[in-house]
């Protein structure tokens, strides 16, 4: 392999993402000097993704929290499939897919609308709270997730969560990793008083970004969910995906690239500062 194939094949994840100058590569000779790994997807296709601009190094960092930061989507499956089931109903796929990076709100009257549940939306969310509640203190970390935080922290790069949660559920959900949530710069939920709409509005980005001090083409945001791939690319920012395992691909043909892990993210390709995983 040549040297020049030998870098490809180092920061292959990130072509799309970091390196803007890959972009006028045709996709053919990168992909053959690429060998992708089984289950990894490159968004350099242009029937994949939109047409890429120019960007600097990036100087931010925001992460979404549920699914991305914690595994919380399991408890929310658990929560939603109980109430389901009160009502005789069967909480899927078919629907969850299309709830996951949600605000509470609009996550309610989705699934009260889909599931054609005898209850109103508010109704939904009362009977859910104190289920939540009960769940989310025993949420664990995400793969990945504390080593690339404290690994930014320590190289004093700006960082912020940016989630759809509530404040009250943040500080439930992170019941057992508050020493490294602590390290964040800033935490923006969706009942900041700052922020006008939950994602897939920007909103929530943009004030992370405002409180950061950093411009918003400068900012890398990691999402879990096409909602908040959304948010992100309206916020006018870089946008990686970490999808749930069972979500296809095509549904995050927006973003500008795609991991199956935060471990499989190499810093250094954003002009951050290199990161040996452990």
């Amino acid at each position: 392999m040549s040297a020049s194939s030998s870098s490809l094949n180092k920061h292959w994840p990130l072509l799309n993402v970091c390196r803007a100058r890959y972009a006028a590569e045709p996709f053919n000779q990168i992909r053959a000097a690429v060998h992708l790994p089984l289950g990894m997807s490159l968004l350099t296709d242009p029937m994949m993704n939109a047409p890429l601009k120019a960007f600097g190094p990036i100087k931010a960092v925001i992460f979404d929290m549920d699914g991305l930061l914690l595994d919380t989507e399991g408890i929310y499956t658990e929560v939603t499939s109980l109430i389901a089931q009160r009502y005789g109903r069967t909480f899927d796929w078919s629907v969850k897919q299309n709830i996951i990076g949600r605000g509470a709100n609009d996550l309610a009257n989705y699934v009260v609308q889909a599931l054609d549940l005898p209850i109103t939306a508010e109704e939904f969310l009362v009977i859910r709270e104190p289920l939540m509640r009960e769940r989310f203190p025993t949420a664990q970390a995400m793969p990945g997730a504390e080593e690339l935080i404290r690994h930014l922290k320590a190289h004093n790069i700006p960082i912020a969560v940016g989630t759809s949660s509530s404040r009250q559920s943040f500080g439930q959900k992170t019941t057992l990793h508050r020493d490294w949530f602590a390290l964040f710069d800033f935490i923006v939920t969706a009942d900041d008083p700052e922020v006008g709409a939950a994602k897939p509005a920007p909103d929530i980005f943009l004030t992370a970004a405002r409180r950061l001090g950093v411009a918003p083409e400068d900012c890398l945001v990691f999402e879990d969910s096409p909602f908040g791939v959304t948010a992100a690319k309206a916020a006018g920012m870089t946008a990686i995906a970490i999808p749930d395992a069972a979500m296809a691909d095509e549904k995050y043909a927006h973003a500008d690239g795609i991991l199956r892990s935060l471990k499989a993210f190499t810093p250094s390709a954003c002009g951050l500062p290199a990161l040996e995983w452990v």
